[in-house]
């Protein structure tokens, strides 16, 4: 799954490890991923600790997506920094689960604490890929 998502590979986002509901993903902060405050764009914050929430959530096989997800940021990031984005399943129940994604500066200070609701898609009947014309019948 990590090999074909272009945009977190094209924002230099390195898997570090990932399995059995917990993954680890890195992502360096670069010029071109600061706001005008001169400290690293939420969004790129978001983006990074929602890639660690997907490779945890997809740990387990069945094709998952996010249902929603929140982030709170703790501390700004600069240019330079490496961040790094822990993810734990905190529970599965059905096709359901919660995932929490603390990102941090190294592994030392917290930038953003993130939490995740995924939903595992129905396996397909008609051949396609999971999610392909069946974004309907997964809402149910």
């Amino acid at each position: 799954m990590f090999d074909a998502d272009v945009a977190s590979n094209r924002l230099g986002i390195e898997l570090v490890s990932a399995g059995d509901g917990v993954a680890v993903a890195r992502m360096r902060i670069t010029a071109d991923m600061v706001n005008g405050h001169r400290i690293a764009h939420g969004g790129f914050v978001f983006l990074l600790a929602d890639t660690a929430f997907a490779l945890a959530c997809n740990s387990h096989g069945p094709a998952t997506v996010a249902a929603s997800g929140e982030i709170t940021f703790v501390r700004p990031a600069r240019q330079g920094d490496l961040l790094v984005a822990r993810a734990v399943e905190r529970t599965r129940y059905g096709r359901s689960g919660i995932y929490d994604v603390t990102v941090t500066r190294g592994d030392a200070e917290v930038i953003a604490e993130f939490r995740g609701h995924s939903r595992a898609l129905r396996p397909t009947t008609d051949g396609s890929a999971p999610g392909e014309g069946s974004a309907e019948r997964d809402r149910s």
